[in-house]
């Protein structure tokens, strides 16, 4: 028999932790500190302990980027199908809508025009938060007529990158837009009109070995990652131990890919600058 009887906790009146609101705070990549979402969002989503960026919506570059009330969205109506019928866990059909819900776009990037400080631009803007930003036919198809209308228009193209590479569930289809946007930007260059690639985290495979890499001039935000394939896949295919910081925005810049790297926040000044530096009609 004990002696002493345990006491009863009283548990009326505590929030339990599912009454908690979710998504208040952020634990930093860069510095494992706790930032808060308040900070996050007066910061452009910049740490102000170390400076990491973390992820930005398309809505939000766009915003940061564009003299205000200025972008046009085009193409806003295409909608990706389930041509291939894809099944798995989940059907194509299926993870468009919960992502669709989720994040309150119809596909990983938004596209128009806009200007910048007073410079005309054909801009995209890619949401890694929508099925890591993958590109399938909408996404491709989006930003080549972006690309199209910037050629037509006698104005730069900018495309702000984020993506986890091609999009498996449509297939060939998908890795026809490598080529699709590719073929654009070389209409665009024949005409002698300037493409700005901007390179964000992470931007990889098909993505990075298509329109991404092709800019004549590619910026990288900081420390974003960039490549084709993971360090782990490359690592195991070569046999070979990788360099410090290997597929690093600063790595890059080292070897000669990346011409510039960027913060966020200077990122429009930076884009006026070159805009004017390519001597582009205002």
């Amino acid at each position: 028999m004990a002696i002493f009887k345990k006491p009863k906790l009283q548990s009326e009146g505590r929030k339990r932790r599912d009454d908690i609101p979710q998504g208040l705070f952020q634990k930093c990549p860069g510095c494992n500190e706790v930032v808060s979402e308040v900070e996050l969002a007066e910061n452009m989503r910049v740490c102000p302990r170390c400076d990491y960026h973390f992820t930005l919506s398309a809505k939000d570059r766009l915003g940061n980027l564009l003299d205000p009330d200025t972008f046009v969205e085009m193409d806003g109506d295409l909608r990706s199908i389930d041509t291939l019928r894809f099944q798995g866990q989940a059907s194509y059909k299926d993870r468009l809508k919960k992502y669709q819900e989720s994040t309150g776009l119809v596909d990983a990037a938004i596209t128009g025009y806009g200007m910048i400080n007073g410079y005309k631009v054909a801009i995209a803007a890619m949401d890694f938060s929508f099925l890591a930003a993958t590109m399938g036919s909408v996404v491709g198809e989006r930003i080549t007529r972006a690309i199209e209308y910037g050629t037509t228009n006698k104005c730069a193209v900018i495309i702000v990158a984020a993506s986890g590479g091609a999009r498996m569930y449509e297939g060939m289809l998908s890795l026809m837009q490598m080529a699709k946007t590719s073929g654009a930007l070389a209409r665009h260059a024949d005409e002698r009109l300037p493409f700005i690639s901007v390179l964000t985290n992470p931007t990889t495979a098909g993505v990075m070995a298509s329109f991404a890499s092709l800019g004549d001039v590619i910026i990288a935000e900081p420390r974003a990652m960039i490549g084709f394939a993971g360090p782990r896949v490359i690592k195991e295919t070569t046999h070979q131990d990788l360099p410090k910081g290997f597929q690093t925005a600063e790595f890059l810049q080292e070897h000669g890919l990346v011409d510039m790297i960027v913060h966020r926040k200077q990122m429009r000044d930076r884009l006026t600058q070159l805009l004017s530096f390519f001597a582009v009609a205002a």
